[in-house]
């Protein structure tokens, strides 16, 4: 008789499906996954050991490097913490850009997200769709920071400036037809809050798009229904959080259950799956867009009827303006000073968490008075999904190992950090 025996396989890192640097040993019987175990290691950004190094208002940068798809949101987890031990509060008007830009995130995070998981599942036309609305909001990262990804937006006491009252214009080359030039520019002769009012009322619609051409996608159903269901009090044992956990019918999103910033005086709902399986989980997330544009909405109103400061106006810990180191001597101490030493934080430990667009992202900080961290850990939102891979895939085919890493939704920056 012929020796039957199960083969290991590995499935990447340089698979166009593992996200990243993800290696995956696969045991296999036939097609059928037996067992899935995720190796990690090989980015290994040593994100925590180099925030301890440096000042904390010089570390904000490595935050956005992170998850690379949600930038401010990482920032947002950072400066809270910092903001929580030195017992301060950003202006109103800061906290209300900042809920608007980490809403602004989570749509760019589920675009990049929906369009690659697309992608993987064999929706090629997905992939464009998408990422033709991410060059909107990444316009709206430019226009605030001058960068399109790494912003380093957010500071502890609010953010560094106010929205711009214009938006930059194309501009053109010399052989383009000028209305096309026209129709790049058509929603950019007003303020920052204008273009942004363009985008939110447009999106519902590209959203009904995107759901026309999946939702009810006979082949997208087959790929996605039943496939790696997680049981709700399994994902509470598993440390899932975010879309994952709702997926599998538990309301639980820090923005209601732990307010910070504004959240609590904004009205949007939780969405929650029923089944757990990587079809509620699309459809968690299509409905967080919609949600997120509910609250972009907001922030634009009531950012339209109140003007005031973004920053506070405490020398110790925020940098004064570049027209008050012109004329006053102590202002241009205090920015020198600010910008080579940082600030001291007196001693203690914190543990902040905000609900990124993965998860819970939580920042563990130990202060010991000096002007550096003592200790950073940052607690991803990715990897307790990673973790879970084998109870997700075992049972299940090669093929739909592929669906179950795209409805994680993981970055490897934030993984192996």
């Amino acid at each position: 008789m012929p020796a039957i025996r199960n083969y290991k396989l590995n499935f990447g890192p340089q698979h166009p499906a593992a996200h990243g640097v993800l290696r995956l040993v696969l045991e296999l019987d036939g097609e059928t996954v037996v067992h899935a175990d995720p190796h990690i290691g090989l980015l290994h950004r040593a994100t925590e050991k180099l925030a301890e190094t440096k000042p904390y208002n010089q570390s904000i940068g490595y935050m956005d490097r992170l998850d690379y798809v949600s930038m401010m949101c990482n920032e947002h987890g950072y400066v809270l913490a910092i903001e929580k031990l030195l017992q301060v509060q950003a202006p109103i008007r800061a906290q209300y850009i900042r809920v608007m830009f980490d809403e602004i995130t989570r749509i760019l995070n589920h675009l990049m997200w929906l369009g690659a998981h697309g992608l993987d599942v064999g929706a090629m036309s997905m992939f464009l769709f998408c990422f033709k609305e991410r060059e909107t909001l990444m316009d709206c990262y430019e226009a605030v920071s001058g960068a399109r990804m790494h912003a380093t937006y957010y500071r502890p006491g609010g953010v560094v400036r106010d929205l711009p009252l214009k938006m930059p214009l194309y501009e053109g080359y010399p052989s383009q037809p000028q209305k096309e030039v026209d129709e790049l520019n058509k929603d950019r002769h007003g303020s920052f809050l204008d273009f942004l009012q363009s985008f939110v009322d447009q999106f519902p619609s590209r959203i009904d798009e995107y759901e026309n051409l999946l939702t009810d996608n006979r082949i997208w159903k087959q790929r996605l229904v039943g496939i790696g269901i997680v049981e709700p009090e399994k994902a509470i044992q598993l440390g899932f959080t975010g879309p994952m956990l709702r997926a599998s019918g538990i309301e639980w999103d820090l923005r209601k259950k732990q307010p910070y910033e504004v959240y609590d005086q904004l009205d949007f709902d939780i969405p929650i799956g029923k089944n757990g399986d990587s079809y509620d989980r699309y459809l968690v997330r299509v409905e967080e867009m919609r949600q997120s544009t509910k609250i972009i909405k907001q922030c634009i109103d009531w950012l339209r009827k109140n003007p005031g400061i973004v920053m506070l106006d405490n020398h110790k810990i925020t940098p004064p303006t570049k027209n008050q180191t012109r004329h006053g001597m102590e202002d241009l101490i205090h920015h020198f000073k600010f910008y080579t030493e940082g600030f001291c934080i007196p001693k203690n430990e914190i543990y902040t968490a905000i609900e990124h667009p993965k998860g819970e992202f939580g920042v563990y900080l130990v202060s010991d008075g000096a002007n550096k961290p003592y200790r950073v850990k940052i607690r991803s939102a990715g990897f307790p999904h990673l973790a879970a891979l084998n109870d997700l895939c075992q049972g299940h085919m090669i093929a739909d190992v592929v669906t179950i890493i795209g409805t994680l939704d993981i970055v490897f920056g934030e993984i192996d950090r």
